[in-house]
């Protein structure tokens, strides 16, 4: 094959590729929108990391009492407050001691703990008795009723639930109402639907122990903003914030988050009241 040939075969074979010119406008585009791509992230990034410094720097002067407008929240509202801890960090069990330690100084007086697995259930077993405190008539049902740890001054209750009194609990309680509805209507005929209210399904929790207040505050610690499996017909009117991963715990984070809670409006309660 003589080079002519030769020419033309690799023309033929070889697309037609547009002049270096016409590429240009593409290639100014694409490094236009990276540009304000880089642009954007880059604010976003500092914009978060100015966000992380001032809240961390209140946080510290919260601890130090240097902020005196949160050293005067009340803490009426919180009869019951409920704490998610990831199952990860739940075996750091020296932060949730001190966790624990620092809720009984601020005047917490009764506390749910909750990881899905189970790690602060197992951790604390031996101090669970199963136990039924009465507060002012009512009855609670714990887990687990234990004084506060040495470092801490005053009483408070402490209930440990995991996974396993969610999803289970639910499947256990409506075993029981059918065992119930069986066992009433035993040699009745007829073909009536089972009809269980809200009322009913309470009761059944509360008797296979799954049962217990609605918190009125849920402090998440944990990499996710949601409440990882906590119960959720315990969080009907329940106010729930995230308070990032345990490892960075800090006492003004809490007493931030207390005094944002006494501030917050609820319309529920005003119903209630009216009722």
């Amino acid at each position: 094959m003589d080079s002519k040939a030769m020419e033309a075969f690799v023309a033929n074979e070889i697309p037609n590729q547009s002049p270096p010119h016409m590429s240009r406008p593409s290639v100014i585009v694409k490094l236009t929108l990276a540009l304000l791509w880089f642009i954007v992230h880059l604010a976003i990034s500092l914009f978060s990391l100015w966000s992380h410094l001032i809240y961390n720097t209140e946080c510290y002067l919260i601890s130090f009492g240097l902020i005196p407008k949160y050293g005067k929240f009340k803490l009426d509202r919180l009869k019951y407050l409920a704490v998610v801890v990831d199952s990860r960090e739940a075996k750091n069990i020296a932060k949730i001691k001190q966790l624990l330690c620092w809720l009984s100084n601020i005047g917490v007086k009764y506390v749910c703990l909750y990881d899905i697995d189970g790690v602060l259930k197992k951790t604390f077993s031996p101090a669970m008795n199963g136990i039924r405190e009465k507060n002012s008539g009512n009855c609670l049902d714990v887990g687990a009723n234990i004084k506060a740890l040495t470092c801490c001054h005053k009483d408070m209750t402490v209930e440990y639930i995991s996974g396993s009194d969610g999803k289970e609990g639910i499947a256990k309680a409506a075993s029981l109402l059918c065992k119930t509805y069986v066992n009433h209507n035993r040699g009745v005929c007829g073909d009536d639907e089972m009809v269980f209210t809200e009322t009913d399904m309470s009761g059944a929790l509360k008797a296979i122990g799954c049962g217990g207040p609605e918190p009125d505050l849920l402090l998440v610690y944990g990499p996710v903003r949601c409440h990882l499996g906590f119960p959720a017909w315990r969080l009907r009117y329940t106010e729930i914030m995230h308070m990032g991963p345990l490892s960075s715990m800090k006492y003004g984070a809490i007493v931030k988050a207390f005094y944002n809670f006494s501030k917050k409006y609820q319309n529920f309660a005003i119903r209630d009241h009216a009722s």
